[in-house]
């Protein structure tokens, strides 16, 4: 599962891109996906389109790792001897491992972001022009000019999207309910479906935060604000409402339509995938079954 995680974020990375140009240079039109991918391609070349893959795909994976290690951890520690866990205990489990994943990865994730809008032409003349070598390079550049802290920038955004999983679990779960009302059978296209769907809905629900997530990552923008969690919440509020103040409420979702196309077709690469094992799964056992005779 992870492997076609990796595979759909490599495949589907120009979609991020355009994502987070939008989300980060708020002076940019909003245009359609296509031609904003062409507009980029076009300044600054084709590769400029997967700038920054490396590192995400690194920092995706250490995520992973730390991910289900504490969960499986937590799981040991708190199911009951039968081996039976409680929708309750998962939700508990699966916000703690979140956190922990927040809180050890957010600096690889604030590098990663440096790194990706490296070399963007900026239509917003306030964003300044980084220059990394590479990943280590940024960690040290970062720390020397900007201080320690600079790399958990965004950490109380990042850890208000743990509940992302939890909307998307709960309007997936409602909708197959409903789908399967009076016990009818839902085929596997229809849990597609319900499946993307449902993550649709849970990016645009949390949409704005993410655009904030990427702002304080990025570290170019004015944010009033003093420090601990008090002041990370001023940051917060205050990006919102200045980019609202500035650009209007649908500013705080520029890049969804990108966001959205990158669920989507994930989601669809993955049911195919999923789909193709499970064909060929039912072969193999059909071959082995005639042979058993």
């Amino acid at each position: 599962m992870q492997n076609g995680s990796m595979t759909a974020m490599s495949v589907f990375f120009p979609l991020d891109t355009a994502r987070i140009r939008l989300q980060v240079d708020e002076s940019r039109k909003s245009r359609s996906t296509a031609i904003l991918l062409t507009e980029i391609a076009k300044e600054e070349g084709l590769v400029s389109l997967y700038r920054g893959w490396f590192p995400v795909i690194s920092s995706l994976c250490c995520s992973n790792f730390v991910y289900f290690y504490t969960f499986n951890t937590l799981k040991k520690v708190m199911v009951s001897n039968n081996g039976q866990s409680r929708p309750g205990t998962d939700l508990l489990m699966g916000f703690i491992s979140g956190a922990v994943n927040v809180i050890l990865t957010t600096p690889m994730w604030v590098v990663n972001t440096r790194l990706k809008l490296q070399g963007a032409k900026f239509r917003n003349k306030d964003l300044q022009q980084t220059h990394y070598r590479g990943i280590f390079d940024a960690f040290s550049q970062i720390i020397a000019s900007e201080g320690v802290g600079t790399l958990w920038n965004g950490t109380l955004a990042s850890l208000v999207l743990v509940f992302n999983p939890a909307v998307h679990f709960m309007f997936y779960e409602a909708m197959k309910r409903r789908a399967g009302r009076g016990g009818r059978k839902i085929t596997s296209a229809e849990i597609f479906l319900i499946g993307a769907v449902a993550k649709a809905i849970a990016a645009t629900a949390t949409y704005p935060l993410q655009t904030v997530q990427a702002i304080l990552r990025f570290g170019q923008h004015k944010a009033e604000g003093k420090g601990g969690l008090l002041g990370s919440l001023q940051k917060v509020v205050y990006l919102l409402m200045d980019r609202m103040k500035k650009h209007g409420a649908l500013s705080l979702y520029k890049g969804l339509e990108a966001k959205l196309l990158q669920t989507v077709l994930t989601a669809a690469l993955m049911f195919v995938v999923y789909e193709k094992i499970t064909a060929a799964t039912f072969k193999i056992m059909g071959i082995n079954k005639k042979q058993k005779h």
